[in-house]
Parts: C-alpha cells; sequence; structure tokens
C-alpha cells in the first residue's frame, strides 16, 4: 500500500500543508494554526511527513513520530531550487513535497530532546564568550582614549584594570570609574556563568560513552566532543553530513 507524502511548511501561528492523494492525484493544500496540526496528523493514515529542518521541525519531527508518521527533515538548501513561484508558504510546502520524492535525497536526523538541550548551553555558552569579548574590548579601548594601554589578552588585559582605573582617579570622573568598575562585576558574573555551563557538560558526559570516546582522541576535548555528539547523535552519519544539514 502506497503511504501519502506530506509537505509541511512550519511557522509559528499557521501552517501550511501540501500533499496528494495517492487513489485520485487530487492535489491538497491546506493552511492550519499550530495547535491544530497534531488533531490534524492524528485522524490521518501513518505517511511520511517532510519539513525543513528549521527553527521547531526537530520538535514536531518527535511529535508526529509519536503519532506513527515517518518525519524526514531536509536541509533548506535542497529546498530552494525546487520553489516554482513567487516563495510563499504554499510554495514552500509543494517544494518540499517536490523535494522528498528525490530518490537520492540526504535527509536530516531527528534530534532527541537531550541533544537539543545540549546543544541549546553550547549556544548560551557561545552568546555569554562573545558578549565577554564584546565588553574588554569595549573597556580596553575606553580606558586607552585615557592613556591606560592595557596588554593583549583577556585574562592579562582585566588583571591590569584595577591599576589602570587607580591610575586615572584623579582624573576621570567617580562615575565613569563607578561604571567601569560596574562592568567589571558583570564580566566576573559571566566567567561564572560559562563555567557553570562548562560543569553542566561535564556531568552529562559522564552518561555519554561516545563522548567519552571522541575525547580519546588526542585534541579533542569537552566542548568538541559533546557539541559533536549532540550535534549528529549516531556518529555513523556524520560522514554523510553537509554541515549546513547538521545546523
Amino acid at each position: 500500500m502506497q503511504v501519502t507524502t506530506y509537505g509541511l511548511d512550519l511557522a509559528k501561528r499557521v501552517m501550511q500543508l501540501h500533499w496528494v492523494d495517492m487513489e485520485t492525484g487530487e492535489i491538497h493544500r491546506k493552511q492550519m494554526k499550530r495547535r491544530a496540526l497534531l488533531e490534524f496528523f492524528a485522524n490521518r493514515q501513518p505517511g511520511i511527513v517532510a519539513m525543513e529542518a528549521c527553527g521547531s521541525a526537530h520538535y514536531w519531527g518527535r511529535e508526529l513520530r509519536k503519532l506513527g508518521h515517518e518525519v524526514r527533515l531536509v536541509a533548506a538548501q535542497f529546498v530552494r531550487p525546487f520553489v516554482k513561484t513567487n516563495k510563499n508558504d504554499a510554495a514552500d510546502a509543494a517544494a518540499i513535497w517536490e523535494t522528498v520524492q528525490r530518490p537520492d535525497m540526504r535527509f536530516v536526523a531527528v534530534k532527541s530532546e537531550e541533544q537539543q538541550f545540549v546543544l541549546s548551553l553550547h549556544r548560551i555558552r557561545e552568546q555569554l564568550i562573545k558578549v565577554r569579548t564584546m565588553q574588554v574590548n569595549q573597556i580596553r579601548g575606553l580606558l586607552y582614549e585615557f592613556g591606560a594601554d592595557l596588554p593583549q589578552g583577556r585574562q592579562k588585559g582585566l588583571k591590569e584594570v584595577p591599576d589602570a582605573l587607580a591610575d586615572l582617579e584623579e582624573f576621570l570622573s567617580p562615575m565613569f570609574l563607578d561604571t567601569v568598575r560596574q562592568q567589571l562585576k558583570r564580566l566576573e558574573q559571566m566567567d561564572k556563568d560559562i563555567a557553570d555551563i562548562e560543569k553542566c557538560l561535564a556531568l552529562w558526559k559522564k552518561d555519554q560513552e561516545a563522548v567519552k570516546r571522541l575525547m580519546a582522541i588526542p585534541s579533542v576535548g569537552l566542548l568538541t566532543a559533546t557539541g559533536n555528539i549532540a550535534t549528529v547523535g549516531d556518529m555513523k552519519s556524520f560522514c554523510y553530513m553537509t554541515l549546513d544539514q547538521i545546523f
């Protein structure tokens, strides 16, 4: 028995579906609100649901699998060539449906909640590091305007800031000095937040044999190993995946 293939274009509020009736060949297009999506698929025979590997796709993939459907996530770069008209939700859903029909198409594995949790920690950490770097560079630049030349390197530079402020105290506004000191306290809190995230990753590693095996490779540390395992899941599929598919 042939199963029905659905092209599903995800959105925050209104979803767009595209499928073809296997018996009559009739093309169906349907819009539905987010809350109605699972109810619709719960009342359909198990089929193939194709989606772009975009925001919330892994969540919907897990939920649709619970209902007995097969889920196929496609990288957006593979869908784009099949958009036949001006880009809109209906055209995107049809393009997703068209893409998944290709016999040589490669698919993105649906991530588990645990994988997404670990990747979320990595993303939060990356953002904290980015903000911390921006904050350090700003302090360095502001003090340079008043003659303070801090050494290169985050830790070395920050270590010299209190002495630089003390040297400039008689020349600078107390409000400015207090503001810089507040930024230093904020940097200390960011350091703590980053360290806490790394502790969480270290705790997760203890139950992950695949992470331990990766870390046994020279030059592979905690962040690289946990990031790779959370991203790929089954390492057997790693060599078949591109960076666009992974992220």
